[in-house]
């Protein structure tokens, strides 16, 4: 049975998420039923991570099995046509051994967190990005990022629905820049934890306003309590950007 690798993008604007559920429409569930309509076979879609509701994709990766072999450029193309009008584009699809799987082989995971700072209100990055009108101290925030790299317990910066087993976590890599009017947020860890990323924005941004010292997002770390932390920065700005294979690395 071939198994095949997937490469997704999407704007999550009108889903309420990567995962299947049963209240709303998600990007699974389109992609599920596109492969259905391409080959009458129905499947599971094992995505490499999770995407709450608004959140959106410029690398997700997924696998699937099919019964029988197809060619990887047929089934691109074939899911890019099932899968309109929605808001999903298949990027690349490759062949891949039976033992591949999209989520537990991955041993890193990259986000992109974008704020546009500045006081008009946007018009082509609406709903892509974080408006932010306060004017922000990029460099503030680096040196703040900078303090949450490491091995830690994250309970301050997780959702109180978290569902994971343990709030410790090796943050690998959080790096602030600035071009113009957009700030980015990269930040890369083997695994992440609900809403980790977007807790940690809206934390930075604090920092960027002059509200917070680096020493005060070291004090809510250390404090493993949510309400020690920042806000929770909005969906939209919030991208999963790519899911990387090789070598097992520590959590």
């Amino acid at each position: 049975m071939p198994r095949y690798k997937l490469t997704i993008e999407y704007d999550g604007g009108g889903f309420v998420g990567w995962q299947r559920q049963e209240n709303d429409l998600s990007v699974q569930q389109v992609l599920e039923e596109a492969i259905k309509k391409f080959c009458g076979e129905a499947t599971t879609l094992f995505g490499a991570g999770r995407t709450d509701t608004g959140v959106h994709a410029l690398g997700q990766v997924a696998h699937f099995d099919l019964a029988e072999a197809a060619e990887v450029d047929t089934i691109r193309d074939a899911l890019n046509f099932h899968v309109k009008p929605a808001a999903i584009s298949i990027l690349a699809t490759e062949l891949v051994d039976d033992d591949f799987h999209a989520r537990f082989l991955a041993t890193e995971r990259a986000y992109l967190y974008r704020i546009i700072n500045r006081r008009s209100p946007l018009t082509l990055d609406k709903g892509r990005a974080w408006h932010v009108i306060v004017p922000l101290d990029s460099e503030a925030m680096a040196e703040a990022g900078r303090a949450l790299v490491g091995f830690y317990d994250f309970t301050s910066f997780r959702s109180v629905h978290c569902q994971a087993e343990s709030a410790k976590k090796t943050m690998n890599h959080i790096v602030v820049t600035r071009q113009d009017e957009e700030i980015q947020l990269l930040l890369r860890a083997p695994s992440f934890l609900h809403n980790q990323v977007r807790i940690i924005a809206g934390t930075l941004a604090w920092v960027g306003e002059g509200k917070w010292t680096t020493g005060e997002v070291v004090d809510a770390l250390a404090a493993c309590d949510r309400s020690a932390a920042g806000p929770t920065a909005p969906p939209e700005g919030l991208y999963f950007l790519e899911a990387i294979y090789g070598e097992k690395k520590k959590q």
